[in-house]
């Protein structure tokens, strides 16, 4: 105990110093704010900025920054590279379609660099379409060339545009006559003897996309693989998914060169995203082959069971591989609600440890096309006129850049706390010691909160039902 009293109080005063220099860092701050709510006409638009003032008094409406506390490591934002996209983009003009590419992926624009493309055919496309010819085992035939035509311009064009952006890829469904209801849709699943040929398939289409000058993070095992669908689908379990990854896959693309080359399981719902990391971790070999854990939105919030799958599997990257954002133009019908909802899931997807985000398709036409096998159209940030040949951004565009634009790979998310559930909020720290804010205010009701920092305050507007990205530079 004498040793430890000393100690102690020199650890208090090391800590009184600390925050006292950091008090005298953060007093007088600038920071700078990006706004958009639904009784706007434009949306991520600069505001008045504010300032940070002493303030030790100050108990309600405040939103607490932490950075102090550090979470995980943020990989980056994106969007899928699905023919369909390619397709609607095609028909752009070289201008236009250099325009767009820059509000995608440039500096100027909101700074995609996390983005996921298909291994064969997906649902939104032009119809099914595999890279070898019918019952060749050998893949003899393998091509990419049907992808030339749309999906490989486009993505050379974003990689241009930004050197940094990172792709992934996941199958739908492997060919066929490697399946045993032999359709590509409805499920089914991959006949054993096909597991290495598999394999071998995904190490090809790495190479095919390497010689274009294209590399990859990493793939998935399966799309959606509970999912028995009308479009492409099969079906594995999570034992399945881990020993195909341990015994064929991992082994096959180390083989091939690609030992770089991460593997992720699951890429489907949350409601179950923990058991199925559990069961597929449990596979001997699995936590070595098994890079991260991807998951979809569209069975409900769920938000614990993330977190739960970070508490058992820490060092295994959470990530947001799927999520639809809303196609709705501004000021049209309810298209807030697509805002809302895009920024809510991000904001607790993050908080519950996911460190990349990946919306759905980038480009759709008018009528939510191309798509095959399937009655429902679809949604995307980007909505191109098949007849005038131009294109829109919806309102989940500019939702996606209140958090893509701002938060670098590299961020650690950081410690907050907010006043009200309703309001939501994630905070991050940039490499050069930036913070990021967005706060998503859910309710009708307008405030004027202070966000808090080294008991300093600034005092900020947050009209209801808005989404605003604050930033405080480096301290």
């Amino acid at each position: 105990m004498n040793h430890y009293l000393p100690k102690r109080v020199l650890a208090i005063c090391f800590l009184l110093i600390a925050s006292s220099s950091l008090f005298a860092q953060t007093e007088g701050k600038k920071v700078k704010i990006f706004a958009s709510s639904a009784g706007a006409p434009e949306m991520l638009v600069a505001k008045e900025a504010i300032f940070f003032q002493p303030d030790f008094e100050t108990e309600n409406l405040l939103i607490n920054i932490y950075p102090e506390f550090q979470y995980q490591n943020i990989l980056g934002f994106g969007a899928a590279f699905t023919e369909a996209s390619a397709v609607n983009f095609s028909m752009l003009s070289p201008d236009l379609q250099q325009q767009l590419i820059e509000l995608y992926f440039g500096t100027n624009g909101i700074g995609l660099n996390f983005c996921r493309t298909h291994i064969n055919s997906c649902d939104y496309g032009v119809d099914e379409y595999t890279y070898v010819a019918e019952g060749d085992v050998d893949l003899k035939t393998f091509s990419i060339d049907r992808e030339r035509n749309n999906i490989l311009p486009m993505i050379k064009m974003a990689r241009k545009a930004n050197p940094d952006l990172l792709l992934f890829a996941s199958p739908w469904s492997p060919p066929a006559w490697m399946k045993a209801n032999k359709i590509a849709i409805q499920g089914g699943y991959l006949l054993p003897e096909y597991y290495p040929t598999w394999a071998k398939y995904f190490a090809l289409y790495l190479t095919a996309y390497k010689k274009e000058g294209i590399d990859f993070l990493g793939v998935t095992v399966q799309n959606e693989p509970k999912a028995v669908q009308t479009w492409e689908s099969c079906i594995w379990s999570g034992k399945e998914e881990a020993e195909w990854a341990v015994n064929y896959l991992r082994p096959t693309l180390d083989e091939y060169g690609f030992d770089q080359t991460k593997i992720m399981i699951w890429d489907h719902n949350k409601e179950r995203v923990m058991e199925r990391a559990r069961e597929s971790m449990s596979v001997p070999g699995a936590e070595q082959a098994i890079w991260g854990i991807a998951h979809h939105w569209y069975s409900g919030d769920h938000f614990d069971n993330l977190r739960m799958a970070h508490e058992l599997f820490p060092d295994k990257p959470l990530i947001a591989t799927e999520n639809s954002g809303g196609s709705s133009i501004i000021g049209t019908t309810n298209w807030w609600n697509a805002v809302e909802r895009y920024a809510k899931e991000t904001i607790m997807d993050f908080n519950n440890f996911s460190s990349a985000i990946v919306t759905w398709n980038m480009i759709l036409d008018q009528t939510g096309g191309p798509v095959h096998n399937r009655n429902l159209a679809g949604l995307a940030p980007v909505i191109v006129d098949t007849k005038t040949k131009t294109f829109t951004l919806a309102s989940t565009y500019y939702a996606y850049g209140h958090f893509s634009k701002f938060i670098r790979r590299g961020a650690l998310r950081i410690g907050s706390s907010s006043y009200d559930d309703a309001v939501k909020v994630a905070a991050f720290i940039n490499p050069d010691g930036e913070v990021v804010i967005v706060v998503l205010n859910t309710t009708d009701s307008a405030e004027t909160p202070k966000i808090r920092l080294n008991n300093c305050t600034a005092t900020f507007s947050l009209p209801a039902k808005s989404l605003q990205t604050l930033l405080i530079p480096p301290q």
